[in-house]
């Protein structure tokens, strides 16, 4: 007996996504996508470390790999990229994929300047592509409970606004050297920029006042290097807003978020791992977690969910499911946490506050 021919007409095409970068966080992104995201597809890898790009994709069973990137962006069978190569390839790569009609998710900073970036995302704006950035606490459950009281309004008009990053650590950071200058602005705090806008949304950032040294390695702070980090923002419509970040947490990865208004406070985030408590003799306990992705794990699968549904409704002329509140980070917010990042660069060289550039900030028609 032979198996009766029947053909689904109900099946999408997957959502093909070519990734360029296979470093730490690109490869967490490509497991995500070949395994977590629903009607994704993991289509080529792209690195100069061509041998551990084919390692990947043989575990992940990516059919196509690559040392160039340029063969992703030529390849007719790729919808989009994600771009988790080194920050100083991000706006480049960004106006090269969307000129090649690819939709872009890319990790943040999405440049290390302000024209550079202006011309990648004016490249993405042309060619009518998607553009996503990672910012990935947007879509941590307890951050999306707090933006979700704050669009209702539940906590009144923002006043007082908070945000913190701190990495785990033993107390010494290993290869500290080697750490481009300026990472904790560009890189770490620029996460805690984007959730106080989100948090703030409608109010621009006016002004920034930041302080930096090198308190964990103290020895490495005469060749430029910090690690601890306090910024105070002022929002435009009167908030004032704190963001800090250390690289050395003995007791786990720190991230937590706070809003206090007129009606009362929002709280989202903390650094244990469950809500469970031991009491013994030795004292109270809680397991934290270690690492970026054992705290956000779901956070950065649903990004690239997000990413994959907004790719599909444009090649597929279909809708993509809404949300209560603003969720996906776009051009606009992407181009506003990293003029913050860069006026508190400014501000640790000239030790006075500094004026966010945010004059070429608008509200892009990009999905």
């Amino acid at each position: 007996m032979a198996y009766l021919n029947r053909e689904s007409t109900n099946v999408p095409l997957p959502v093909r996504i070519g990734l360029i970068g296979s470093g730490w966080m690109g490869a967490f992104h490509a497991e995500s996508i070949a395994r977590r995201v629903p009607g994704a597809e993991l289509a080529a890898i792209a690195d100069p470390n061509v041998e551990s790009a084919a390692a990947l994709a043989t575990v992940l069973g990516a059919g196509k790999v690559t040392a160039d990137a340029a063969d992703i962006l030529a390849d007719p069978e790729i919808d989009a990229v994600i771009i988790a190569s080194p920050a100083r390839f991000h706006s480049s790569l960004i106006a090269q994929a969307a000129a090649a009609g690819k939709h872009v998710f890319c990790e943040k900073p999405a440049g290390l300047g302000l024209d550079e970036l202006d011309a990648a995302l004016a490249a993405v704006e042309a060619a009518g592509v998607h553009f996503q950035i990672g910012f990935n606490r947007r879509y941590a459950a307890d951050f999306q409970a707090a933006k979700k009281d704050l669009a209702a309004g539940t906590v009144g008009t923002p006043q007082l606004l908070r945000s913190l990053t701190r990495d785990p650590g033993t107390g010494s950071i290993p290869h500290a050297a080697r750490v481009p200058a300026w990472t904790v602005f560009l890189e770490t705090l620029i996460h805690d920029f984007d959730t106080l806008n989100w948090f703030n949304e409608g109010a621009e950032p006016v002004e920034v006042y930041a302080i930096a040294d090198a308190l964990v390695e103290p020895g490495l702070r005469d060749q430029g290097f910090l690690d601890t980090a306090v910024v105070t923002i002022r929002y435009s419509n009167g908030a004032i807003a704190v963001a800090e970040a250390n690289f050395s947490a003995l007791y786990g990865y720190d991230i937590r978020g706070e809003v206090f208004g007129s009606k009362g406070m929002v709280q989202a985030g903390r650094a244990t791992e469950t809500a469970a408590r031991r009491f013994t003799a030795e004292g109270i306990s809680a397991d934290t977690p270690r690492l970026n992705v054992e705290l956000f794990r779901q956070a950065y699968t649903d990004e690239l969910v997000d990413f994959a549904d907004a790719v599909r409704a444009r090649r597929d002329g279909t809708t993509p499911p809404s949300v209560a509140y603003s969720l996906t980070p776009g051009a606009a917010d992407a181009r506003r946490a990293l003029a913050m990042a860069l006026a508190c660069i400014e501000s640790v060289k000239r030790g006075t506050g500094v004026a966010v550039n945010t004059a070429a900030v608008s509200e892009r028609a990009v999905l």
